[in-house]
């Protein structure tokens, strides 16, 4: 089981052993089941890219239809957070911390809300960790009309999967052997989305 976890939470085995089905259940999964937060998603999309690129004969598909399949299952994960978010209601805020599931993860999630509005924290909360399985359950929680959620729900998808996959797309036409620096380029875009979470984190301390 535990091996079965850190394979799970290792981009390049999700696509070395579990191919494109697998990519697109972590991508539903990170953003539309509860315990989905600790998920790679950012590197695993980015991943998708490079290697869409760089060995074709992993992915089985040309880019864009990569691209379309990867926001289909972000939006359609999203909008399964929403309704689960919907029919637990408010209940959800008073459920006790467990293995999967964090209070505190809810609170960082609802200031994102309070900071920049509904609206504006379904398409950031795409490129936050944690932030971005929480933001479609409370959307479901608090009853947002659900065609507005759909629109920024299909935003979001279409900015986080179009983004990182297009950067790891592209850098491969620039750095040829950038499959060897994997490792250094998950670190830092790790850091680098963890900033914000961070800055809250320590804010609210």
């Amino acid at each position: 089981m535990f091996d079965f976890l850190k394979q799970l939470t290792d981009p390049n085995s999700i696509i070395q052993y579990g191919g494109l089905g697998l990519l697109l259940f972590v991508i539903f999964a990170e953003t539309g089941l509860l315990v989905g937060f600790f998920l790679p998603g950012d590197n695993l999309i980015l991943l998708a890219g490079i290697l869409c690129k760089a060995k074709p004969e992993l992915m089985h598909v040309n880019f864009l239809l990569l691209v379309t399949l990867m926001i289909s299952a972000a939006f359609t994960g999203n909008t399964f957070g929403y309704w689960f978010g919907y029919r637990a209601g408010e209940k959800l805020y008073s459920k006790k911390d467990s293995l999967f599931f964090k209070q505190k993860h809810l609170e960082l999630t609802k200031h994102y809300y309070q900071k920049y509005g509904g609206n504006n924290t379904l398409i950031l909360a795409r490129f936050l960790p944690i932030v971005r399985t929480f933001a479609p359950i409370i959307a479901g929680v608090i009853k947002v009309d659900f065609l507005r959620f759909s629109f920024f729900n299909l935003i979001g998808a279409f900015a986080w999967i179009i983004s990182l996959s297009g950067i790891g797309y592209f850098l491969v036409g620039i750095f040829p052997n950038i499959t060897n620096y994997m490792a250094y380029i998950f670190i830092t875009l790790i850091i680098l989305t963890a900033i914000p979470i961070v800055r809250v984190v320590f804010k609210k301390n």
